[in-house]
This record gives structure tokens, C-alpha cells and sequence, in this order.
């Protein structure tokens, strides 16, 4: 551009140097000085624009830049957030896990304890029944022996030379009485060692 305003600067400068005074070569000359004059400042203003233009371009480029390094560092962001997040749920999965595994261990636990208090328990009701029916039977025979006893046999038990029904009442008694320690004593040890 600087170069074709240079070279109708010498174009002119050799006509005025050659001393043509010619009107109509003066008139040309002045057509042409405004010719090149317009193009000059549509030149100008074209190379303004495109200066313009061309910075607007820039900052729009580095605007664009500054908005890219700001979304890649917020979708850095997001994707630590989302591996953290990740990482959470993974453990949280695995602690449900593990308590789950806990509880059916416990549930399993508990319910192999009732099961053997409730055969323990089974076994002392059927116990209880046994000792009720021979309790009972016991009762009755004692029952029984009292009312046959009649006062001829309490009379000789207490006359010396009667020992024989003495004798005889004495081992009644001391059947009695061991049975009676047995049901007591020995019974509730026989459940305890089964």
C-alpha cells in the first residue's frame, strides 16, 4: 500500500519536474491525486477495520482460552468429585455388605440358641411331668399305708416285744423316705447332668 502511494508521489514529482504545464495534463494529474487519495483512505479504513477486526479476534481467542482453562479445571473438578463420590458409595456398599453378612451371622446365632433352650426346655417340661407322676404316685402310696395302718399296728409298734411290726413299719418308712429323697435330690442332679 505504502509502495503504490510511493510510486504516484514520483509519478507526480516527474511530471511537475518536467515542466508540463499543460492544463489537461494538470487535470489528469489531479483526477488521478484524488483517485489515488480515495483508494488511500478506503486502504486506511480497510486496514482499520481489519486491525480492528483482527484484535477483536484476538481477545475473543484468548476469552475463549480463559473460558476453556476455567471448564477443564471444572470438569477436573467435577470428575475428582465423581471418583470421590464413587469411592464413597463403593465403601458404603461394602460396609452394608459387611453388616448385613454380621447380622445374618447373629440371626444365625440366635436363632441356633433358641433352638437348643427350646430343646433344653423341652426336655425339662418332660422332666417336670415325669417327677409330677411320681410325686403323685408316691402321695398315693403314702396315702395308701396311712389309712391301712390301723390302731392294733400303732400299738405294737410301740410294745417292746413287738418288734417284728415295728420292724415292718420302720422299713415302710424308710422306703418312703428314700424315695422321697430321691425325687428331691437325685432328680434335679439326673437333669442337670443331661
Amino acid at each position: 500500500m505504502n509502495t503504490r502511494i510511493c510510486g504516484l508521489l514520483l509519478v507526480i514529482g516527474s511530471l511537475a519536474a518536467t515542466g508540463a504545464s499543460a492544463e489537461g495534463m494538470e487535470e489528469r494529474l489531479r483526477t488521478q491525486l484524488r483517485s489515488t487519495t480515495a483508494q488511500l483512505q478506503a486502504l486506511q479504513s480497510e486496514q482499520a477495520q481489519a486491525s480492528a477486526a483482527r484484535i477483536a479476534a484476538e481477545n475473543q481467542a484468548k476469552q475463549a482460552q480463559a473460558q476453556i482453562k476455567q471448564l477443564t479445571a471444572e470438569l477436573d473438578k467435577a470428575r475428582g468429585v465423581a471418583e470421590q463420590l464413587v469411592g464413597q458409595q463403593q465403601s458404603l456398599h461394602s460396609q452394608a455388605q459387611a453388616q448385613v453378612a454380621a447380622s445374618n451371622e447373629q440371626t444365625g446365632k440366635f436363632k441356633k440358641a433358641y433352638e437348643e433352650l427350646l430343646v433344653l426346655a423341652k426336655g425339662k417340661e418332660t422332666e417336670r411331668a415325669r417327677l409330677q407322676v411320681q410325686l403323685s404316685e408316691r402321695d398315693t402310696q403314702v396315702q395308701q399305708a396311712y389309712e391301712k395302718i390301723d390302731v392294733a399296728e400303732v400299738m405294737s409298734i410301740r410294745q417292746p416285744f413287738a418288734s417284728g411290726a415295728r420292724v415292718k413299719f420302720e422299713e415302710l418308712a424308710q422306703g418312703f423316705g428314700d424315695q422321697l429323697y430321691q425325687s428331691r435330690f437325685d432328680a434335679p442332679q439326673a437333669v442337670v447332668n443331661h
